[in-house]
C-alpha cells in the first residue's frame, strides 16, 4: 500500500473516531426539540463513515494526481483546513451543548468543502466530485444545525 493510500485512510480513520467520541447521544441531545424530518441517530454513522471514505478516496487521486510539489501542497492545505473544521464541529455541539455555536462553524465546514471542490477541480475532476456527497451531507446538517437552534434557543448558560 502506498504511503498516501495509508495517510488518507489513517487520517479519515481518525476523523471518524475523534466526531464519534465527541458525539455522546445522552439526554441533553435526547431532549432537544428536533424536526420531523431528521433521520434516525443510527444513520449518521454509516453516513459518515462512506463520506470520509470518498474523501480518503479523494485526496489519494488528488495526491497522485498532482503535477507538481505546489499542487500537492495545495491538495494537503486544503484537506488540512478540512480537517480542522470538520474536528470542530461535534464538540461545539455536543460537548459544549452549543448548537448556536455550532451553527457558526458549520460555515466554515462548509466553506472548506466548496474549496475542496473548486480547487481539486483542475488537479483532477473526479476527486473533486467524490466530494459533492460530503458537500451536500454537511448543507443538509447545516439546515438540521439551524432547525435545532429555532425550536430550542437559546443556548447561553
Amino acid at each position: 500500500m502506498s504511503t498516501p493510500v495509508i495517510v488518507a485512510v489513517a487520517v479519515a480513520i481518525f476523523l471518524g473516531a475523534v466526531g464519534g467520541l465527541m458525539t455522546p447521544i445522552g439526554s441533553w441531545y435526547k431532549d432537544l426539540n428536533k424536526p420531523s424530518w431528521q433521520p434516525p441517530d443510527w444513520a449518521f454513522g454509516p453516513a459518515w463513515t462512506i463520506i470520509l471514505g470518498l474523501a480518503a478516496w479523494s485526496a489519494v487521486i488528488a495526491w497522485n494526481a498532482a503535477p507538481d510539489g505546489d499542487a500537492r501542497r495545495d491538495v494537503v492545505i486544503l484537506f488540512a483546513t478540512n480537517a480542522v473544521c470538520h474536528l470542530l464541529w461535534s464538540p461545539l455541539f455536543f460537548r459544549a451543548r452549543r448548537p448556536d455555536w455550532a451553527l457558526v462553524e458549520v460555515v466554515f465546514l462548509w466553506a472548506s468543502l466548496v474549496a475542496l471542490v473548486v480547487g481539486l477541480w483542475p488537479i483532477s475532476h473526479f476527486a473533486s466530485l467524490l466530494i459533492l456527497p460530503y458537500l451536500l451531507w454537511v448543507t443538509f446538517a447545516a439546515w438540521l444545525n439551524r432547525a435545532i437552534v429555532r425550536l430550542n434557543a437559546p443556548f447561553a448558560r
